[in-house]
């Protein structure tokens, strides 16, 4: 395997569902593989069924381990012997444990470098009692804090606060440690694997008017973010945000609950929609779209959204590399400066903005 070649793990997902068929699409174009190395973690019977329902040209190279991966190829790694019954469009037991399984062995070469970023394509946890569940969370090691989900198309990058739950959940979750960790988080992402140095992140207010999450948990967090040297702004009420078309003029924005964050992501988003799992020691992505079950094995699925997951996860990694890359070997200074307090004064954030 060419070793200056970034190396892609994509997890097959639910194999009930479009995951294989989006691959398939997704690389027969020839010249994403002059980009990247791909190793599909999945299963080579599964993923031949697959080929043989949808009925496409698909050439693939059977790996047992990242390293046997080559350059040119699709590659899929072999992550379980177990046979896997097939049924499109049917979540099942067997469906979402082979999806995990191959999740769970990216994942595991990711920490320890055999793999350069995961793209994980959508699965669900399977219920006896509902089609489909919450999304099984990944097991990632050495993560510094809860993983935040940031939403990226090509106009918009949104996170929410809080995850997917009722909303009264969701306000009494909300605390002001709790924004600030997210924001951070949010910040330190768009510095490292989108290279903006000097993030710009809205925070979108509880309610349409000021009232008390706003003044005992929002301004106090945007505060505390600013005295931290972290370009926090708001709170701003949602509508008139967006009506405005204020999200232009920001590199991020941190809604407090997921519906805030994913009706004007969705209203705003075309194929483009993928999203970025931050706070972990990984590059992470995965395309917005889910297992479509209902498209599974017609020919219908749209691939655009994987593709650009790919994109995202290679600019990620590269930027994140550019990044820590200098910091890994500072260079030692030569002489000690001498500093005095007005340079505090210099460099200072006001603590107080003017909302637009």
């Amino acid at each position: 395997m060419e070793e200056n070649k970034i190396r892609i793990a994509i997890t097959h997902g639910d194999t009930n569902g479009i995951g294989y068929e989006t691959i398939f699409k997704t690389f027969a174009d020839p010249a994403i593989l002059e980009l990247c190395t791909p190793i599909i973690y999945g299963s080579p019977k599964i993923a031949a069924y697959h080929r043989k329902t949808l009925g496409v040209q698909a050439n693939f190279s059977i790996v047992n381990k990242a390293e046997d991966a080559h350059a040119d190829k699709l590659n899929i790694l072999t992550c379980f012997d177990d046979e896997v019954k097939v049924e499109l469009g049917t979540p099942t037991k067997a469906s979402a444990t082979a999806a995990q399984k191959a999740l769970s062995r990216a994942i595991s070469d990711a920490n320890i470098g055999l793999v350069d970023a995961v793209v994980a394509l959508p699965m669900v946890a399977f219920t006896e009692t509902t089609e489909e569940g919450s999304v099984p969370a990944p097991e990632v090691v050495d993560a510094k804090s809860e993983p935040l989900v940031i939403h990226v198309n090509e106009d918009l990058r949104i996170a929410s606060a809080t995850g997917e739950m009722p909303l009264g959940d969701a306000l009494r979750e909300l605390r002001k440690e709790l924004i600030v960790e997210k924001a951070t988080v949010f910040h330190d992402t768009l510095r490292r694997d989108f290279r903006l140095s000097n993030p710009r992140i809205a925070l979108l207010q509880v309610n349409p008017q000021t009232g008390a999450e706003e003044e005992e948990i929002l301004k106090p967090a945007i505060n505390d973010l600013h005295n931290a040297g972290i370009g926090a702004f708001g709170p701003y009420p949602a509508d008139a945000f967006f009506n405005r078309y204020d999200h232009e003029h920001f590199d991020g924005i941190l809604a407090m609950y997921h519906d805030q964050a994913m009706t004007p992501f969705r209203l705003l988003s075309d194929e483009t929609d993928v999203k970025l799992t931050a706070g972990l020691p990984i590059v992470m992505t995965a395309p917005g779209f889910g297992p479509q079950f209902e498209e599974a094995g017609k020919g219908t699925a749209d691939e655009s959204a994987l593709r650009y997951a790919i994109y995202l996860a290679i600019d990620a990694f590269r930027h994140r590399r550019d990044y820590d890359e200098p910091l890994a070997n500072p260079l030692k200074k030569f002489y000690h400066e001498k500093r005095d307090d007005s340079e505090k004064v210099r460099f200072a954030i006001p603590k107080k903005h003017d909302q637009h």
